[in-house]
């Protein structure tokens, strides 16, 4: 293979550099600079006189040609992540802790597709075939007809899949590809930008539906180039906090569907479970409603979920009070004490601050503002909502409560669980049979929670 130059590529951004540095311009990123030889494909050869003059063949948008139907796996809420199903041709990328469950998603994906008559298969560069039959095994998915295979080669891959006719294929993981055509090691930024590369023209290319698992870094944030990111057409994040059997199943980036959809799953011995009502999972149905705790009615992509906020306010024994928050933003929380503070009167300044999301879910919705405006005021007062009473609206600096979307959708979802009362922004509706407190200032619902009038 000719060596046609050497340059040096930061592991971390993916960013050129033509001589070694500490440190990457790019990114701030230290030693991640990694000489890689820069390689010409045999046959790459520069375009003639005659390809060059070649222009390009423009159409309309109009189009007589139907699209083909999405491939509907059978796992309805990874079906409804990915907008309704997996889209023939697309190129899908998966990132996840380790240890969440990505690899038996896939698999459970692939084996009730495959029982529907969907050709899939799974081919797996971090276990050996034996491995992956028992896992399914273990899951109940021995009799699925699903082709398995052990390779970390793209060439074979790409050959392989060329050779046989499938609807959906699995590569677990990206990282462990590797390209003969260059010669930096498997998971470094260019042999997954090639692997990448090579899989996604080969999904355009068959019409084949294929899914990519990349590993994360410690922040959270898929390892790699991020130009991968771009080459695919969803990217789907798998989620779940340890300790808790829940797993979350979101969408980054879909081309095909919304982008802010989730799915929810629990984790048991079998592998993964559907939850199709994820409100009655995260909520705490028993006994009387402790102070501190507001249960809010939010949005996830297209399905309204019920969640409890809880909040913990107590005298600080150090000389800084501690501000601990899980499962939200903790800029957002810092917010809602201040506006707290100096507009309701109520004062965090010597006192510790915990707040947490039960079940592991993680919110970044603004109309949870309210919700945990109320836990906070209610552990600060020791005054406990009602046991059905759901909380929801955007607070504004000035200490305002707005309106929010979809406030309807909330209240429907909440009067299913048995919900018959809600404190929102003024105007929230009238939707039967519920008792709404609308508040437009953020001083009234906490006057309404030390007083407990609600009606």
């Amino acid at each position: 293979m000719a060596r046609d130059g050497a340059v040096y590529v930061c592991q971390a951004c993916g960013a050129a550099h033509s001589k070694w540095a500490g440190q990457c311009n790019a990114c701030g990123a230290w030693n991640t600079l990694v000489e890689e030889v820069q390689s010409r494909p045999p046959g790459a050869l520069a375009p003639t006189r005659a390809a060059k003059q070649r222009g390009l063949a423009f159409e309309t948008l109009e189009s007589e040609v139907p699209a083909p139907p999405r491939i509907a796996t059978g796992v309805e809420e990874f079906d409804r992540v990915c907008g309704g199903g997996v889209v023939p041709g697309s190129a899908i990328l998966l990132g996840g802790d380790p240890g969440v469950g990505k690899s038996t998603l896939l698999l459970q994906v692939c084996g009730w597709a495959a029982q529907r008559g969907v050709r899939c298969a799974y081919i797996s560069g971090e276990e050996a075939v034996e491995q992956v039959r028992g896992r399914a095994g273990r899951m109940g998915l021995s009799a699925a007809p699903v082709k398995l295979a052990a390779e970390t080669a793209v060439r074979d891959i790409v050959d392989g899949l060329k050779r046989e006719a499938f609807d959906l294929v699995v590569i677990d993981s990206i990282q462990t590809l590797w390209s003969d055509m260059h010669d930096s090691g498997p998971g470094s930024v260019t042999q997954v930008r090639a692997a990448a590369g090579e899989l996604v023209r080969l999904a355009k290319k068959r019409g084949i539906a294929v899914v990519l698992v990349g590993h994360v870094t410690k922040d959270g944030q898929i390892a790699g180039p991020r130009v991968v990111e771009h080459m695919v057409d969803a990217v789907l994040s798998f989620e779940g906090e340890r300790g808790y059997p829940f797993r979350i199943l979101r969408a980054a980036k879909n081309r095909f569907g919304a982008t802010d959809e989730i799915g929810v799953f629990e984790m048991g011995d079998s592998g993964l479970r559907e939850v199709k009502n994820p409100s009655a999972l995260f909520l705490n149905d028993g006994g009387e409603r402790a102070a501190g705790a507001a249960v809010f009615a939010g949005i996830e992509g297209s399905r309204p979920v019920l969640v409890e906020f809880q909040a913990l306010v107590a005298p600080s024994a150090y000389g800084t009070p501690r501000r601990a928050v899980v499962g939200w933003d903790s800029g957002r929380l810092a917010m809602v004490l201040a506006v707290l503070e100096a507009r309701c009167g109520l004062g965090f300044g010597d006192k510790d601050v915990y707040l947490n999301v039960a079940g592991g879910l993680r919110i970044s919705e603004p109309a949870a503002d309210l919700a945990a405006a109320a836990a906070l005021a209610s552990s600060a007062l020791d005054a406990p909502l009602p046991q059905d009473c759901v909380v929801f609206g955007e607070v504004s600096l000035s200490g305002e409560v707005r309106s929010v979307s979809r406030m309807e959708s909330r209240l429907k979802e909440a009067a299913k669980l048995g919900f018959g009362r809600a404190l929102g922004p003024a105007g929230a509706g009238d939707v039967a049979p519920f008792i709404i407190t609308g508040v437009s200032r953020l001083a009234d619902a906490v006057r309404r929670v030390g007083d407990q009038v609600w009606t």
